[in-house]
């Protein structure tokens, strides 16, 4: 297991630095020059200004130069400084991925809890109403648009009933402490875990029904109740066991997807996330701070993946680490 975990990190870092590089090269590629930007903001369009920008952040030395720099500094954990921000990247990524790492693995939680639950009771009660209900749920989430979603509970939830908060990540001059700020968060958090979670929890429920239906045919479920055992014996430990591995495989694609739909949503919930991160970036040309984004979605993604390949062992004990 051990040499297994070996491999997949060092491919994991070698998948990195490929990311970094192409990242690094598409990044100059858009239209837009961060100097230019800043010294407009500023109220200055002096041509020396606009290169005196450009040289304190070394945007006027060749790409090739650029880019080593950048991937030495990745190589010793040094993400670079925000133009914008004026504060090192890696300190602006680690306050906001506490709230992205909160949002994404509760929404994630949610969505395979509820589609393998869904896909499960559609799969036992194929051919009937509940069958034909769970799969139209199932495709009214997957086809709506996470934004779209996202407002419709605002309305509903929070400016009709009242029941949630709209935005944000607490209370702003609450300073609860404890248990109660605790609540507070987990009030904040419903709506955008589940605004993600819905959507992926209708692939999750598909996939789910889908297996399990392929798997009910198969000769080891009939010889299982040909011995007589309960049909909630066969469901749980013959069926959904070995319906699952397709249902792992899709979570573990879905990381990077999964990470993709948090932008949108900490966008409209103002979620303090890496994801409203990136979004502001982007809009203020801020190249050090998009990249150092991209660098820790990415390594997420990789781990995601690994983490994925270790449930299968979990999931099914024949398969082996080697293969």
């Amino acid at each position: 297991m051990l040499s297994f975990v070996a491999q997949r990190i060092v491919k994991g870092v070698v998948v990195l630095l490929a990311i970094v590089v192409m990242n690094f090269f598409l990044i100059r590629l858009a239209p837009g020059d961060p100097a230019v930007v800043m010294a407009g903001e500023a109220g200055a369009s002096d041509p020396v200004f606009v290169a005196q920008l450009r040289e304190k952040f070394s945007l006027d030395k060749p790409l090739p130069e650029q880019l080593l720099t950048y991937v030495k500094g990745i190589v010793t954990l040094d993400l670079g400084f925000s133009f914008r921000q004026q504060m090192p990247v890696s300190k602006l990524i680690s306050e906001r991925l506490p709230a992205t790492l909160l949002l994404t693995l509760t929404a994630f939680a949610i969505s395979l809890a509820l589609g393998i639950l869904f896909g499960t009771l559609a799969a036992r009660f194929a051919g009937t109403w509940a069958d034909s209900a769970i799969t139209v749920a199932a495709l009214i989430f997957y086809a709506t648009p996470i934004f779209w979603v996202a407002l419709m509970g605002i309305l509903l939830f929070s400016v009709y009933l009242g029941w949630l908060p709209s935005f944000g990540y607490e209370t702003v001059g609450a300073n609860y402490q404890g248990f109660e700020r605790f609540l507070d968060i987990g009030a904040h958090l419903v709506m955008p875990a589940m605004t993600i979670g819905l959507f992926f929890m209708a692939t999750y429920t598909r996939m789910t029904r889908a297996s399990m239906l392929e798997v009910k045919r198969l000769d080891f479920v009939k010889t299982a109740r040909a011995k007589g055992l309960r049909d909630n014996v066969i469901q749980r430990r013959h069926v959904l066991r070995n319906a699952l591995l397709p249902v792992v495989t899709l979570a573990g694609v879905h990381s990077g997807t999964l990470i993709g739909g948090a932008v949108i949503t900490e966008t409209v919930f103002a979620w303090p996330g890496i994801g409203r991160l990136m979004y502001e970036a982007l809009l203020q040309r801020d190249y050090n701070l998009l990249l150092g984004v991209f660098v820790v979605c990415s390594a997420m993604v990789l781990i995601f993946n690994l983490i994925t390949d270790l449930v299968y062992r979990l999931v099914d004990p024949r398969i082996e680490f080697a293969s």
